[in-house]
């Protein structure tokens, strides 16, 4: 008995029209075609100013949900749902895709991949509670590809119990467990937890190496809770840390180089308020 499906859904604005079941794979993987038009791809681009282009870890996730799984790859930004009416549309889709709330997002990642840069295999649930601190385990993650690629830059799940015919198109990287090509406009969508909320290890996934063109995609993380609150924040007001790492990460520059988890915005509450000097108990 196989672990999963691996489906393709073609989209015509908001509602899925085909479900035609790809292969057999071991973790449940939707194809998703038409995802994103090429009018919120326009959009995506010319978000991408010269300026935001550099290579970034400073987000509104904790240290260690961004620093966790760094390869050579180029993150240029995170888009918030309140940047536009381009990604608020997207984040209700998706969240109609996952039947799960907007809230439980985090912020879109987008990433731009050169020649030779690739993202190792890993998991997007955690192997801490301090990461599950935040919505709990990432259940589901949406990759949307935002340009078409040469050769190389597949999306692979290693641990699949399956396959697919591969020929010479294919990168070595590729060759085994099952792979998906980027092509513009198409998505991913993939649990990492089962249906019992265990978490599923046939969902290891990565990016193979760019050998041929560029790169570019968004990825949209989804937890079994709402992101925007820790367990047991009571939004109280009183000058305390809500992570038993805040003193360390404040000790090494997080206050400064990721202020929205550490300190907060005007919209909410930093997680490491009283390490950052922010307040006074």
């Amino acid at each position: 008995m196989h672990r999963g499906i691996i489906f393709q859904i073609d989209l015509i604005g908001f509602l899925p029209l085909i479900f035609d079941q790809l292969a057999s794979a071991a973790s449940i993987v939707l194809g998703i075609t038409q995802a994103i038009s090429s009018r919120e791809n326009t959009s995506f681009q010319s978000t991408l100013t010269v300026s935001q282009c550099k290579r970034r870890w400073s987000t509104d996730s904790p240290p260690l949900l961004h620093m966790q799984h760094q390869s050579a790859i180029m993150i240029i930004l995170f888009l918030r749902l309140s940047v536009d009416a381009i990604v608020a549309e997207i984040e209700a889709r998706i969240a109609a895709w996952t039947f799960l709330p907007v809230e439980n997002g985090e912020a879109m990642q987008v990433l731009h991949y050169e020649h030779g840069e690739k993202y190792e295999p890993h998991f997007d649930f955690f192997h801490d509670k301090a990461n599950q601190e935040l919505g709990g385990h990432r259940v589901a993650t949406v990759l949307m590809y935002l340009s078409d690629i040469e050769k190389g830059g597949e999306t692979i799940f290693p641990n699949s119990e399956v396959s697919q015919p591969k020929d010479d198109v294919w990168s070595y990287c590729a060759k085994n467990g099952y792979a998906v090509k980027p092509k513009k406009g198409d998505a991913l969508l993939f649990f990492s937890l089962h249906p019992d909320a265990t978490t599923d290890t046939y969902s290891l996934h990565g990016s193979c190496p760019v050998i041929e063109g560029e790169k570019w995609s968004a990825t949209k993380w989804i937890h079994v809770r709402s992101f925007d609150k820790p367990a047991g924040d009571t939004d109280s007001g009183d000058c305390v840390d809500l992570d038993e790492n805040c003193p360390m990460w404040a000790k090494t520059g997080e206050c400064e180089k990721n202020p929205l988890y550490m300190v907060g915005s005007n919209n909410s509450s930093g997680k490491c308020r009283k390490s950052c000097k922010v307040c006074s108990s």
